[in-house]
């Protein structure tokens, strides 16, 4: 994973920083690990473009508003969605996903 974060300059869905760092078992360790995470990467904005794509994909499939905004995000900003939870978004056929536990 670190070999990925160090070649593709990652950004982040500001819903995913908010998931992330608001995870309330988090330990003081983690937190900051995941913090310097955060602060080498840019956090992308809940734009209204994106709004319209996350309420464009969940008219098509259930899916959580976390998830919707998240995968619209990374649609919208042309990214990979890098998650371990590839099966939520498998569905959507413009959506490069990557699983960095697959490589392990």
């Amino acid at each position: 994973m670190r070999e990925y974060i160090a070649e593709n300059s990652p950004s982040v869905s500001a819903v995913s920083y908010v998931e992330v760092l608001g995870y309330h078992k988090l330990t003081d360790e983690e937190k900051e690990l995941l913090e310097e995470f955060f602060d080498s990467t840019k956090i992308l904005p809940i734009s209204n473009e994106v709004i319209a794509k996350a309420v464009e994909l969940r008219q098509l499939k259930k899916m959580t508003l976390g998830d919707a905004l998240i995968a619209a995000t990374a649609l919208v900003n042309n990214s990979v969605l890098v998650t371990n939870n590839t099966a939520d978004f498998a569905w959507i056929d413009e959506l490069e996903l990557f699983n960095p536990l697959e490589k392990i």
